[in-house]
């Protein structure tokens, strides 16, 4: 199969339904092979009327009991049945299905898998699934892939072109050696890729996971430690001294720099002065101070003479970062030039900026992925940093490194990985780690809450917004999902329009949207146009709004604690006192507790590592550290056993060939080429 082979040539795919699938970022037949469920159902056990509960989604074995009633109110057509059993009844209501009056038969036993709901002190299952006893055998217990979708994409849709590539289209042959998957006792690939999709029972699906897993850690990996052979001991060719001007600009902060801040800054300095190239990464949690010291070290290349650039993943936090370094160079008399460059600039403008840029003029430069552009030419780059490495894929960092004659590296991260994790992970970079907060901060107070409680959380909300105060809620979805009982972003937009007062203003917010769009919402709500903010995880690595101090996460449950303590970190920033509710959509006990550990700790490091410690192998699906790195499968908390595994085999393979240029890692060597241009196709968010 032709790893690049457009979808286009299956069958069922026309123009329209291609492009719903380009909104997914499925182009070719790799891609869709590459589209993971997010999550499994499983037909389960059907159970009597007796131990039907409101808020669960279940099968229901049960004899209709009473005539099966058809009514039609003008615009829907009402077709409803009753389960009785030992005093309790079950409704049943289908809309515009007239048909199942009469194919339902009166005293007919069947089963009915659906959601539950109370309406009117009375239980109900609104458009369930019927089957016969004889059907549903042959369904129990298999595990159905759930996968993301978008407006007009149905989970059918996707299962069946998938299964159509498995069933007609030779998959890419393995490549990885045998003594490598015996092992570490892995699936063949091809395998791995079926029983991802279409597993036959759970121990399947988890052998399979485990494979993809260990090949997207290993891929990684290998990139990593290869960039690093390629910059390990390179000398440093610029001549950068230390300044006085750093020091005083220090001195005459409005604070006092942490003595971690001093710490780092202390080890940036001596890197980018030493003999050698800095290749560093700086891990602090939200709020730590991060920036200052990515702006101190722009500083003190200026003062020598070269230049520094800048890279973020969103123009909205380009833009908050150059106006934050124009003013400190203001307020310091500091006369060097700072430039912005992001997408959406004029082509004049662009093209004054690339000049300025080219001829040194540009000492500073900030900016998004368009700093890597071809048209960008540096006269003396000298410092390169990213912020928010998460955010960008290692190959993209690399392309900004070579923009100039090998610079020094600064890598800034808000994402608390346990340190022996960032070790493996950022094999190629020494850690620095800013592991105390400004004095001055207010800390969040959390709250872990269940659904009963959205009424007060709407009244405290409004409370905070007539204090001219500002909210963000998230959600784990953009759209409904098939079969998934989870808030998502447009619809919750919908509703809380309704809960409202008209004065306040309810934005939403999620990836996929245009960058033009997601640019002008995020900047309409830092100018408090937007009262509220519904969005996807998108958020985490947004603008700075010091304003905005409620924060509520609808299903907390579906995201990693590592996640949900860094989607905190958008509030908090200001003066004032700052809130966060975590609303859980399960009732179980488990959940509580380790959404509790929140409401314990503000320290990104210590709920990094209960993180860790608390997943399990039957955490699979559900609670994923989204947006760390670039793993489509892959958690880093969940799979660390995998990781540990993956970063051994990665150096014993360099060890044994590092060019990859014997037959037994030719296939391996062809994966690793094609993941890099993957990569740089990546722009962040």
């Amino acid at each position: 199969m032709e790893k690049q082979e457009s979808i286009r040539n299956l069958k069922g795919i026309g123009e329209k339904t291609e492009k719903l699938f380009h909104i997914l970022g499925i182009d070719t037949i790799q891609d869709l092979l590459d589209y993971y469920p997010r999550e499994y159902e499983q037909y389960r056990i059907p159970v009597s009327v007796s131990m039907v509960r409101a808020g669960e989604k279940i099968a229901v074995l049960g004899k209709i009991t009473q005539s099966i009633s058809l009514r039609n109110t003008g615009r829907l057509t009402l077709v409803t049945a009753t389960l009785k059993e030992a005093g309790r009844e079950l409704q049943l209501t289908w809309y515009n299905m007239a048909f199942l009056k009469k194919t339902l038969v009166f005293g007919g036993t069947y089963i009915f898998r659906g959601v539950v709901s109370e309406k009117k002190n009375r239980l109900v299952m609104e458009q369930p699934e019927i089957f016969t006893k004889e059907q549903y055998q042959t369904m129990q217990n298999r595990l159905l892939p759930i996968y993301s979708l978008t407006k007009g994409m149905t989970n059918k849709m996707i299962a069946k072109m998938v299964r159509q590539v498995l069933e007609e289209k030779e998959i890419e042959q393995e490549y990885l050696s045998e003594k490598i998957r015996t092992s570490c006792q892995l699936a063949e690939y091809n395998y791995a890729v079926q029983e991802i999709h279409f597993p036959k029972n759970r121990e399947n699906m988890i052998l399979a996971r485990k494979r993809l897993v260990f090949d997207e850690f290993l891929i990684f990996l290998l990139s990593v430690r290869q960039m690093k052979e390629t910059v390990k001991n390179e000398k440093n060719l610029f001549g950068i001294k230390p300044v006085s001007e750093t020091e005083a600009l220090i001195q005459s902060l409005p604070y006092s720099l942490t003595n971690a801040q001093k710490k780092v800054w202390q080890e940036i300095q001596k890197d980018m002065t030493g003999e050698k190239l800095m290749a560093r990464l700086v891990q602090g949690d939200v709020g730590s101070g991060k920036t200052i010291l990515a702006f101190l070290a722009m500083l003190l290349s200026a003062q020598n003479g070269y230049q520094a650039a800048l890279m973020v993943p969103t123009e909205v936090l380009a833009v908050q970062h150059f106006e934050s370094l124009k003013q400190l160079l203001e307020e310091h008399q500091l006369d060097f030039e700072a430039v912005l460059l992001t997408g959406s600039i004029k082509a004049k403008e662009r093209r004054e900026i690339y000049q300025k840029i080219e001829n040194g003029k540009a000492k500073l430069i900030i900016g998004t992925h368009a700093l890597i552009q071809e048209n960008v030419n540096y006269k003396n780059l000298a410092l390169v940093i990213t912020d928010e490495q998460h955010r960008f894929g290692v190959h993209q960092r690399e392309d900004l490194s070579k923009k100039g004659k090998r610079p020094h590296v600064l890598v800034m991260s808000a994402t608390p990985i346990p340190r022996t994790l960032a070790i493996m992970l950022y094999g190629d970079l020494d850690l620095s780690v800013i592991d105390e907060l400004p004095a001055n901060r207010l800390p969040i107070k959390n709250c872990v809450v269940d659904t009963s409680y959205r009424k007060s959380a709407y009244r405290f909300m409004q409370k905070e917004i007539a204090e001219g105060r500002q909210v963000y809620v998230i959600c784990p979805m953009v759209e409904e999902s098939e079969g998934l009982e989870a808030e998502n972003v447009l619809d919750y937009t919908k509703k809380l329009r309704q809960e409202m007062p008209p004065e306040i203003s309810v934005g939403f917010l999620y990836g996929r949207m245009k960058p033009a769009e997601k640019n002008k919402i995020m900047e309409e709500f830092s100018e408090n146009k937007i009262q509220i903010l519904v969005s996807t995880t998108v958020i985490e690595v947004g603008v700075n709004v010091p304003n905005a101090t409620v924060m509520m996460v609808e299903n907390a449950e579906r995201f990693g604690l590592a996640q949900l303590h860094q989607l905190r970190g958008r509030v908090g920033r200001g003066e004032h006192q700052s809130y966060c509710i975590f609303m859980q959509g399960g009732t179980k006990k488990e959940i509580k507790e380790r959404l509790q550990i929140l409401v314990e700790s503000n320290d990104g490091f210590f709920i990094a590592g209960e993180d860790l410690r608390l997943r399990g192998p039957g955490d699979l699906f559900g609670i994923r550290q989204s947006g760390i790195l670039e793993f489509k499968l892959a958690d880093i908390y969940q799979d660390a056993a995998i990781l540990k595994e993956a970063s051994i085999v990665a150096d014993e393979i360099l060890e044994k060939d590092p060019h990859l240029e014997s037959e037994e890692y030719k296939g391996l060597k062809n994966r690793l080429e094609f993941y890099a241009k993957e990569q740089m196709k990546r722009p962040g968010i």
